[in-house]
């Protein structure tokens, strides 16, 4: 009976805490989407694989000079979930999308610095994740960030430091629609320090 009770006590304790968690993280992300509706906001999507490692990595370089930061999907054309885009036949990739102000944050160092956090140059694959839904993809959201992601793609490639062809896709946001990821995924590696995380900076 004692087992029962002591068993009973931590899966009680671990579930609120649990609750507890997704309702501070809910509330962090409701702050930052509040300021990310300020004038002089701008947009920015990334597709460098999985999405866990991809804002981790981002937060940690930019820190507060993001607005905002969430994970989602973006390509297809509905509304989707993760059990679906993990098919593999939705179109979407999983994505970063993040707001700044660009007096604050460059969108060529935003773009500079997907290229050093993944691999650009495998095909739909991201270490061991494959599929259509890892691909490196940068989705633009003005003519000005389409000609600075080619700009930047083609200084990459001509400088040497990644070995191989870059395959990104750099395509307009024009018709596509971002659809957030659900809660759980948000800020993932910041509730779970030893998730799966296969992303590094190459240089």
């Amino acid at each position: 009976m004692l087992a029962v009770r002591a068993f009973i006590g931590y899966t009680t304790s671990f579930t609120i805490c649990f609750y507890l968690t997704n309702a501070l993280n809910s509330q962090k992300q409701n702050q930052e989407n509040m300021a990310a509706n300020k004038a002089g906001v701008e947009l920015a999507t990334f597709g460098a694989g999985c999405f866990w490692g991809t804002e981790k990595f981002f937060r940690k370089q930019f820190g507060a000079n993001l607005i905002s930061a969430m994970v989602g999907y973006m390509g297809g054309t509905s509304k989707t979930t993760y059990e679906d885009v993990c098919t593999g036949t939705t179109n979407h990739a999983e994505v970063l999308q993040v707001s700044y102000e660009p007096n604050k944050v460059a969108y060529g160092d935003l773009v500079r610095f997907f290229f050093r956090m993944h691999n650009p140059t495998t095909l739909n694959q991201q270490g061991n994740d494959r599929g259509t839904q890892y691909r490196s993809v940068i989705f633009t959201h003005t003519k000005e960030q389409q000609k600075i992601a080619e700009q930047v793609r083609d200084e990459v490639q001509a400088s040497g430091k990644v070995k191989g062809k870059i395959v990104t896709q750099i395509q307009p946001a024009d018709g596509l629609q971002f659809f957030a990821g659900e809660p759980y995924h948000q800020r993932y590696l910041e509730e779970n320090p030893g998730g799966y995380c296969n992303h590094k900076l190459y240089y």
